[in-house]
């Protein structure tokens, strides 16, 4: 089901915050002190799913650029109290990012309001890596002194600024402040942590990783439920299953197969793996039993070694098991969504209904069906892709939908294919550069300030700059 905290998708706040192609046009059509506050809601509040794989920044900032927002909002999140306290750059990310793509489209506001952040926010990394590929280097030297003053002198301070040079995403800052001969003892700092970086991945390299030699299958299924019984929360099985493969024989395979059908949950999931991998006859009936248990790490492993597979033999076993309404029934589908064929298509899609219908258009694991049933050609399914386009809260979901309907829809091209040049996703804005209809008198205007924005990606403005050549025509 849907997040609470996400309106109702027939709202302005519901379609910026999924990040829809509809969203900016109608804030722009709506009065400017209600877009604005929608589009603030947004940014102080990520809507995202998933931040890692879905886009929302320039998005955003696009939109703060039509319409010419102040960031009075942006600078007070930033600087609140909680900041310092509890630094998260689950609050503060998106804010930043759309610094950033403000900066980069000349806000000189949004540049100032970054520095300063870098110099004493709480998640000042995040700001440094946005102002690395944005400032100049006048700008990026001013904030060596203050940043290089978080870490006090001592050995445990230098300790956190070698960890700090280690882990930053962009290096140029501090490549910069290494070689500033304005601030002596800030470079000779940066210099020295750059050193210990060099010296820790050197030691890393001469220490031994990996299983011992001369590890047997009993001491590697040992060691997976020693790891269980220890730590509960930490993950074995997988590591376990891949020593497995550099360990075990055909002469093991009595003890393996032993392992995976009575043994203990670490063991058992680690040979269920193992078996799975090496696709031992007796695989698909062992994942069989497997599922049936109990135990969710012995379901879980078998779940997802099966749908690693892709032969003939699996495919069989999907077709008959893609009706069952378990965690295995859903894994079935989703191969033969991948991997099956046309006569499949009825199957993908009444998984993907099920699924729907039980936990609405953001259903865990649904992204392969809906790709499935486009693969597939699966028209009946239009109807079904036009609601998860709508109503999904993940735009990675959505643009998958997207794709899909444009193999099942025959209208996509004059209908959500337009919407999509002003969506969020880089796929999604690429696929509708290729299959909008020209016919809608906002296509060409917009294809054009596509290719003409810096910001755009590369992908994105090859297929708009194809289009355009054509001369602007639906393909």
């Amino acid at each position: 089901m849907f997040d609470p905290d996400i309106a109702p998708s027939g709202t302005l706040l519901g379609l910026l915050q999924r990040g829809r192609g509809d969203g900016p046009l109608h804030a722009l059509a709506a009065p400017r002190a209600e877009a604005l506050a929608a589009l603030e809601h947004c940014v102080l509040r990520d809507p995202r799913l998933d931040w890692r794989v879905e886009s929302r920044s320039l998005y955003y900032a696009r939109l703060y650029s039509d319409l010419e927002g102040p960031l009075d909002g942006i600078e007070q999140h930033l600087f609140h109290p909680d900041d310092i306290l509890a630094p998260d750059e689950h609050r503060c990310g998106l804010a930043l990012s759309v610094l950033g793509h403000l900066a980069g489209y000349g806000r000189r506001d949004a540049l100032r309001l970054l520095r300063r952040y870098a110099a004493a926010g709480g998640c000042w990394e995040w700001a440094l890596d946005e102002l690395a590929v944005r400032d100049g280097e006048a700008g990026l030297r001013a904030l060596g002194p203050s940043v290089v003053a978080r870490f006090p002198a001592t050995a445990e301070g230098d300790a956190a600024l070698a960890r700090a040079v280690r882990e930053a995403y962009e290096p140029r800052p501090w490549q910069l402040w290494a070689e500033d001969g304005a601030h002596p003892g800030t470079a000779a700092r940066v210099r020295k942590a750059a050193e210990q970086v060099s010296f820790d991945r050197w030691q890393r390299q001469m220490r031994s990783a990996g299983p011992t030699p001369g590890w047997g299958v009993a001491a590697v299924l040992e060691w997976a439920q020693q790891g269980l019984d220890a730590h509960p929360a930490v993950e074995r099985d997988q590591p376990a299953a891949r020593c497995l493969a550099a360990v075990a024989g055909p002469e093991d395979r009595p003890a393996l197969l032993a392992a995976a059908e009575h043994g203990p949950t670490a063991a058992r999931a680690a040979a269920l793996r193992h078996l799975a991998d090496r696709r031992d006859p007796r695989c698909l009936d062992l994942v069989e039993a497997a599922a049936q248990d109990g135990d969710d790490r012995v379901v879980r492993a078998a779940v997802e070694s099966f749908e690693r597979m892709r032969d003939a033999a699996a495919l069989d076993r999907a077709r008959a098991w893609a009706v069952r309404t378990d965690r295995l029934g859903a894994a079935a589908a989703r191969i033969l969504a991948r991997h099956g064929g046309p006569a499949d298509a009825g199957l993908v899609l009444a998984a993907l209904r099920r699924a729907v219908q039980a936990d609405g258009a953001d259903a865990e694991g649904i992204e392969p069906l809906v790709e499935g049933v486009g693969r597939l050609a699966e028209c009946r399914a239009a109807p079904l892709l036009r609601h998860l386009y709508r109503e999904t809260s993940s735009s990675q979901l959505r643009g998958t939908a997207a794709h899909a309907l444009a193999g099942t829809d025959p209208g996509f091209g004059a209908g959500f294919a337009v919407e999509c040049l002003w969506d969020c996703e880089e796929a999604t804005r690429e696929l509708a550069a290729r299959r909008a209809a020209s016919g809608d008198v906002r296509v060409l205007t917009q294809l054009r300030r596509l290719a003409a924005d810096p910001a755009e990606e590369a992908e994105v403005q090859t297929a708009v700059r194809g289009r355009l050549s054509s001369g602007g025509g639906s393909r």
